[in-house]
């Protein structure tokens, strides 16, 4: 999973153990509704890759769906989930006591016929200033478009 330091991504690793991950990486623009991007997770013994995860620039996406979690920093009963609208991925919150949010990342890529397979791990970062601080990451990933000449 190798790229260049100037690419635009943004990287979560668990605040529990940094061999646990999620990266962002490899947008792009395909029209003026929505962004195509990659996902990549690992944890130990394991590393997955989906392709062509779509963010639309209009609607409940990836961001709101964290900035969401963000204001709620004291805590909530139960699971939040979200997923992508065809499903490839998905998001479950759980909040702990101690301030710390779980993030439970799930990749299934339903367009590969050629064997079906799915990866999930969790990372864990604190509530407050960190959730808030990966969620405006993943806004302005999400939120990019291509200059204009």
């Amino acid at each position: 999973m190798n790229h260049p330091d100037d690419s635009p991504h943004v990287t979560l690793q668990c605040q529990d153990d940094t061999s646990v991950g999620v990266r962002f990486a490899d947008r792009s623009a395909s029209d003026g509704y929505c962004v195509q991007y990659a996902v990549e997770l690992w944890a130990p013994g394991m590393a997955a890759r989906l392709d062509g995860a779509v963010a639309w620039i209009r609607g409940s996406d990836l961001a709101p769906f964290l900035a969401g979690l963000a204001e709620d920093f004291r805590g909530w009963d139960g699971e939040r989930t979200w997923q992508t609208h065809d499903g490839d991925l998905a998001v479950t919150a759980v909040h702990r006591s101690g301030g710390h949010i779980g993030l439970t990342w799930t990749l299934r890529p339903w367009r590969r016929s050629a064997g079906d397979w799915s990866a999930s791990a969790t990372t864990w970062l604190e509530a407050g200033e960190a959730m808030r601080s990966f969620a405006a990451d993943i806004g302005r990933f999400l939120a990019w478009e291509p200059a204009h000449p």
